[in-house]
């Protein structure tokens, strides 16, 4: 049975966690350290009144945040709200999963991907190209669970860095990301697959990801591999903080 979209939620905060974490009314603050979106914005854990969406903001302002909210797939009453407030869509997310058994099908080529932790200096080179600098980084030394980093070299180059943390069960990939000179030579499926088998070593049932919809080569690869959207979300950000 695949997971459901509240079973990735809860997959996606252990393995890619926040700074600091504060329950206050119905809400769920994070601290993200300038680890991004994921680690920074306010989740409502139950109904919202316009009041607490006014105590949200002022508290992620003190944390010099910007006022942010993931909204999940059954917050629709809260997405109105919020869009009236004058927040604006921002980067809605896929996400997918499969069963490790249907990706770890074949290795990748000898001496082409490696599961290596801690991360190479050369891995935070790749990441840090890819705008993944120290403070997300530091998110992925946050996570408590089984993990790793993926490496992939290809023509005696380095090719691409990505990250894999495990959850109850599911094996969940951040933070992938290919040297633009290495695309389009099936690295995308070897980082993949070397996944699913470091997965499949730990015990994982599952292996998944969150990617944004507007990603249109990483939802490619997803789905061509056998991957299926069992849920999404998506940000609203007020406009007076849109970069």
């Amino acid at each position: 049975m695949m997971p459901t979209a509240c079973q990735l939620y809860e997959a996606t905060e252990a393995t890619w966690p926040a700074a600091s974490y504060t329950q206050q009314g119905p809400w769920l603050l994070r601290q993200g350290q300038g680890g991004g979106q994921r680690v920074s914005a306010a989740t409502a854990t139950g109904p919202v009144t316009q009041a607490d969406i006014d105590m949200a903001e002022t508290q992620m302002q003190a944390m010099g945040q910007a006022r942010l909210f993931q909204i999940r797939h059954d917050q629709a009453e809260l997405d109105a709200m919020l869009a009236a407030r004058g927040y604006l869509v921002v980067d809605p997310v896929n996400l997918y999963a499969a069963p490790v058994a249907a990706i770890a099908t074949e290795r990748p080529p000898r001496v082409c991907t490696f599961c290596i932790w801690e991360p190479l200096a050369i891995q935070l080179d790749i990441w840090a190209e890819g705008g993944i600098l120290a403070p997300r980084v530091a998110v992925m030394h946050r996570a408590k669970g089984p993990k790793t980093s993926l490496l992939a070299r290809f023509n005696d180059h380095p090719g691409g860095s990505g990250f894999v943390a495990m959850h109850q069960g599911i094996a969940m990939v951040h933070a992938l990301h290919i040297l633009p000179h290495q695309r389009r030579q099936g690295l995308g499926r070897y980082f993949m697959r070397e996944a699913a088998f470091w997965a499949q070593d730990q015990g994982a049932s599952h292996l998944a990801l969150a990617v944004t919809q507007g990603n249109m080569g990483g939802n490619a690869l997803y789905s061509s591999i056998g991957m299926q959207v069992v849920g999404q979300y998506h940000y609203r950000k007020h406009k007076e903080d849109l970069a």
